[in-house]
């Protein structure tokens, strides 16, 4: 039970049911809807396999990782301060030259495939690192490391680093989430896979994640959130073991919150024909949209092993997909087209005209109809492949004076702020928790989640789509200026152009993501117009990508005067629309100050849009009640004013807050009082694991609607009454 014990203390009655909880989403796991193949070679060309199952692990002790292998050197850790409040502001980078070998020049072409300037592209130097290392052979005898099935997170089932010096602080949520690690696994392909692109894909794996596949360094990915693929078909071996083996280095001081660590996603092969349509290759846009008819684009890329002159035919069926029996037999509309492929890749175009179509819209006002587009290549009759893409029908409006409009009617945003791990089953994704969560947030009144602040599980935004949420997509904490020593910005250089464009190639045809947002509270907010520059950069790869949708970052410090703050499609405002320590009971404090800022940016910026991407911040531990009671409204926590520094907990009449926040009732005040403004984020939905606001020894947040077991705080009641 020393497990479930949080530093502010559950009851014996929580820590019991999240016992119980945890053994329902063990006996209750239900498979994501791709943990079957989606298909086989002989039927349509393609075939997913899942390979979750039976892998070797090993994690070396703290501070020892004896292989040497490191992607590049890493800056000394010379402020190992974890126990600041969340609005720092964030600092200079500082950067450290390698004085060793160092392996980011044989990872980084793995990021060529999102970089549109081919000159810009990374060659791979010659050699092969890490060949002759025992982990990444196949007569390596790994009987003795622990078997493990994925998504995996090494550190959940591990005690918690105790005190105020701890190895991870509470920042980091107190677990061993730091530290190198292997997984191996044995694969086997046979004769029908000779003439096949056979890829890696992997949904997940926290972070600098190395991958050796028969004894060759094929390539990796730093950004332990986006999803990535690498082709091993060079390197299989037909008949007999192949080895993969797959390195991952999660930083200290890397994250504000609890990352997790491991390869904590699903990760799949998939085997194609030397012809295919490419790695997310197909984009679904509904131009016109209508009760009595819509418009639907589909752009189709087209992915091929040589570059030969062959002609393909392009078939393109749509149904509608009911999400209880599986797709409608009925064909609603189809097209076809020819294209004779001259290039590795090539692209094909393809109309449709649904009469009378059914939207896809949030619940509960609208309902959340989705369609599928079944996309066969043929050549001389001969099928070379087929791939799916559900996608939804809907006309999105962000109006600056009626806020939200979806399909014509006004939605206000009555959303929530969502961090990636699952409380007590931490950050490995499991999609009957992920769904719970959701139906909890849906009993809320919830109607929208922001992915707060990185990419989330593909089955994630599956599950907004079925059940009708609106999405906020969010990518990066940080930008060039770091917020803690070993965060993104060691590799934000290199790889933004391809964590960006991977990030919306990935997600862009969920009609449940309404926005993109490529930034939070980041620190280019202070740096004028370098900032501002960096923003428009960013924003412009965003709509390359996709133009179809709003683009934004939030935003703590920035005011409408600054240059960072005109680049964005609409204003997204972290608590600065309902003041930031603008009330008396704040004034001791020191911090970004600011008015309630509503108004003012909707002078500056009449034709944009504004919504609060996050408010209130309210801290409340289930159950507790400290006196005496502070008589305002709202008011920053502190010992014997809200909290209890002996057991660590705040009192739950959701009038307390961190430094920077605003108890329910100021939100709602403001909020009413500015009907332009198309609704709010509460920081957080779900309490989580790692920033422990206001009690550093603790190890999870204190800022949810719910608590790290589902049960539900004062707070839920008064808003979803």
């Amino acid at each position: 039970m020393y497990f479930f014990n949080r530093a502010h203390h559950f009851t014996n009655i929580l820590i019991l049911g999240l016992f119980i909880f945890i053994l329902s989403m063990i006996s209750c796991q239900k498979p994501s809807p791709y943990v079957e193949p989606i298909s086989k070679i002989g039927s349509t060309g393609r075939e997913r396999i899942s390979i979750n199952d039976h892998w070797q692990f090993m994690r070396y002790k703290d501070g020892d990782a004896a292989d040497g292998f490191i992607y590049d050197v890493r800056p000394p850790v010379q402020d190992n301060n974890d126990n600041k409040v969340a609005d720092s502001k964030p600092t200079e980078a500082v950067r450290e030259e390698s004085k060793s070998p160092v392996l980011k020049n044989y990872i980084l072409p793995t990021a060529n495939a999102f970089i549109n300037d081919s000159l810009k592209h990374y060659k791979r130097p010659t050699g092969n690192p890490g060949a002759d290392f025992p982990f990444v052979q196949n007569t390596f005898d790994d009987t003795k490391w622990e078997e493990v099935n994925l998504p995996h997170d090494w550190a959940i089932d591990q005690p918690f680093y105790e005190g105020n010096n701890a190895i991870v602080g509470g920042g980091m949520g107190r677990l061993p989430s730091q530290g190198v690690a292997w997984y191996r696994k044995k694969l086997t392909f046979t004769s029908l896979d000779k003439n096949k692109e056979i890829y890696l894909d992997i949904d997940g794996a926290m972070s600098y994640a190395m991958v050796w596949f028969n004894g060759h360094l094929v390539g990796g990915w730093p950004y332990g959130y986006n999803s990535f693929r690498l082709n091993l078909t060079p390197y299989i071996k037909e008949g007999g073991d192949n080895q993969l083996a797959i390195r991952l280095d999660n930083p200290n001081y890397s994250a504000r919150w609890y990352p997790g660590g491991g390869i904590y996603r699903n990760v799949w092969i998939t085997k194609v024909n030397p012809i295919h349509i490419g790695h997310w290759g197909t984009f679904v846009t509904t131009p016109k949209v209508s009760a009595e008819e819509a418009q639907v684009n589909l752009t189709i890329h087209i992915d091929q092993k040589n570059k030969s002159e062959k002609e393909i035919k392009v078939s393109t069926q749509l149904f509608f997909l009911d999400p209880t029996k599986g797709v409608n037999t009925n064909e609603i509309a189809q097209a076809s087209s020819t294209i004779t492929l001259k290039n590795v890749r090539s692209k094909v175009s393809q109309s449709f005209t649904i009469k009378k179509p059914k939207l896809w819209g949030p619940v509960p006002e609208q309902k959340p109809n989705l369609y599928k587009a079944v996309t066969s290549l043929t050549s001389n009759g001969i099928l070379l492949d087929q791939y799916e893409t559900t996608f939804g029908i809907r006309d999105i409006q962000f109006d600056p004076n009626e806020g939200l409009i979806v399909n014509g009617q006004k939605i206000r945003l009555k959303g929530v702020n969502q961090h990636h791990d699952l409380g007590a089953l931490g950050a490995a994704f499991n999609y009957r928790a992920a769904q719970r969560q959701l139906e909890i947030l849906k009993e809320l009144g919830c109607n929208a989640i922001r992915m707060s602040h990185n990419p989330p599980a593909p089955e994630l935004l599956d599950l907004t789509d079925q059940m009708g949420f609106l999405v906020i997509d969010e990518v990066f904490d940080s930008w060039e200026r770091k917020k803690t020593p070993h965060d993104f910005h060691l590799v934000f250089p290199e790889w933004y152009e391809a964590d960006i464009r991977s990030f919306i190639r990935r997600d862009r045809n969920h009609p449940s993501v309404i926005a993109w947002s490529f930034g939070n509270e980041v620190g280019e907010q202070y740096t004028g117009e370098e900032g501002g520059a960096l923003a428009q950069k960013l924003y412009n790869i965003v709509k390359e990508e996709d133009s179809t949708r709003p683009a934004t970052a939030s935003k703590n410090y920035a005011k409408p005067d600054m240059p960072f703050t005109k680049v964005f499609d609409f204003m997204s405002l972290n608590y600065q629309g309902e003041g930031i320590r603008d009330a008396p009971a704040y004034a001791h404090l020191n911090g970004i100050r600011t008015a309630p800022l509503y108004p003012t940016f909707h002078k500056a910026f009449p034709d944009k849009m504004i919504v609060s991407s996050e408010s209130a911040s309210a801290l409340s531990t289930r159950g507790t009640y400290v006196f005496p009671v502070e008589p305002g409204i709202s008011a920053p926590v502190s010992d014997g004013k809200g909290g209890n520094p002996t057991s660590m907990e705040v009192s739950g009449y959701e009038l307390y807050t961190a430094q920077f926040g605003s108890s329910p009732d100021k939100v709602f005040a403001t909020q009413d009082q500015h009907s332009f403004v198309a609704g709010e984020f509460v920081w957080s939905g779900w309490d989580y694991l790692g920033e422990p606001t206001p009690y550093y020894l603790g190890r999870s947040s204190y800022s949810g609607i719910i608590d790290l077991a589902g049960f539900k705080k004062d707070r839920f009641f008064s808003l979803s009454g």
